[in-house]
């Protein structure tokens, strides 16, 4: 492997390219080979010489395991990621295949971080994630349906505002209804829920609702969807949208 060979997983925020750091922006220049899922290499721009090399979303373990070995060539890798490529994306494939293949481990790997999903849906209504949160990703490719429902349970129980990624898609119609029936049955009905659509995109939408009618707002895999934790309150604003905010001050439950 030559000296020269480095690896680094980029994540490129939301959309919004302002929301892009500086230091993945150095990463992404300075790479001679990008490497990621095609919607997202064309989020970045062309540098001459620099080579691109997109695959399919589902490859994702292919796709780490392709970068490693340009690396090992003596490349600058990028791998790049949307949102932060440490939560539900790339980071953890990069590591995955590293992990099994210690001839890699050579290689000089960074990750620079990104404005999360979450995050970046969070501050366009106010401050829900304010208190105590954790994300559950809702895909059942790479875990099963029942390890995903104890989850929210456990979450719910807790007492926990959720941030749910991969809510929905057409291979996988109903998780997002059957996450919000679990909710329904520990959370109030008037408690907040949000639908944040490519946030910092073409085509952003946001969507707040009561948990009550939430199964009838519309959702698709660019939406993050934020359920509201029992303190979660929801401030009414006359011709404007509302906010949404969890009080830090959390008292004892019985």
């Amino acid at each position: 492997m030559s000296a020269a060979g480095t690896l680094t997983v980029v994540g490129l925020g939301p959309g919004d390219p302002r929301w892009l750091t500086p230091a993945a922006q150095q990463a992404l220049a300075e790479a001679t080979d990008l490497v990621g899922y095609g919607p997202y290499l064309d989020r970045v721009p062309p540098q001459p010489g620099q080579r691109r090399h997109a695959s399919d979303n589902r490859v994702e373990l292919e796709r780490a395991r392709f970068a490693l070995d340009l690396a090992t060539q003596g490349n600058r890798v990028a791998v790049v990621s949307g949102g932060d490529p440490g939560v539900f994306a790339m980071a953890a494939a990069v590591f995955e295949a590293l992990d099994g293949e210690p001839a890699w481990r050579a290689i000089p790997i960074t990750v620079e971080p990104g404005v999360t999903a979450m995050l970046a849906a969070a501050a366009r209504v106010g401050a829900p994630l304010g208190g105590d949160f954790c994300a559950i990703s809702l895909s059942d490719n790479l875990k099963p349906w029942a390890v995903i429902e104890r989850r929210l349970q456990a979450a719910l129980a807790a007492d926990f505002v959720i941030a749910l990624y991969n809510p929905i898609s057409s291979a996988r119609p109903w998780q997002l209804g059957a996450a919000l029936e679990i909710a329904a049955a520990a959370r109030g009905p008037e408690t907040p829920v949000v639908f944040a659509r490519a946030v910092g995109r073409a085509g952003e939408a946001i969507t707040v609702a009561r948990l009550a009618e939430a199964g009838g707002v519309a959702a698709d895999m660019a939406t993050l969807v934020l359920i509201g934790a029992s303190t979660t309150r929801l401030m009414l604003r006359p011709g404007e949208p509302p906010y949404v905010y969890t009080p830090r001050r959390c008292e004892a439950r019985p």
